[in-house]
């Protein structure tokens, strides 16, 4: 169920904090997917194919 404050769930919240995380540890650079699913799976049991779904919702928003 979506937050009320911006909309997001709590696994697309946990996604662009880890994301935003992992580029600040590359120094901007892009992050790979798989290295994306890697920690998002440290705090979220998620299938790839749901990483690559949540990842789909947050790029056309």
């Amino acid at each position: 169920m979506p937050d009320v404050r911006d909309g997001l769930t709590r696994v697309e919240r946990v996604v662009l904090v880890t994301l935003q995380t992992l580029q600040a540890e590359k120094g901007g650079r892009s992050v790979s997917t798989m290295e994306l699913y890697g920690r998002v799976l440290e705090q979220v049991d998620l299938s790839r194919v749901e990483l690559q779904a949540v990842l789909s919702r947050l790029a056309g928003r």
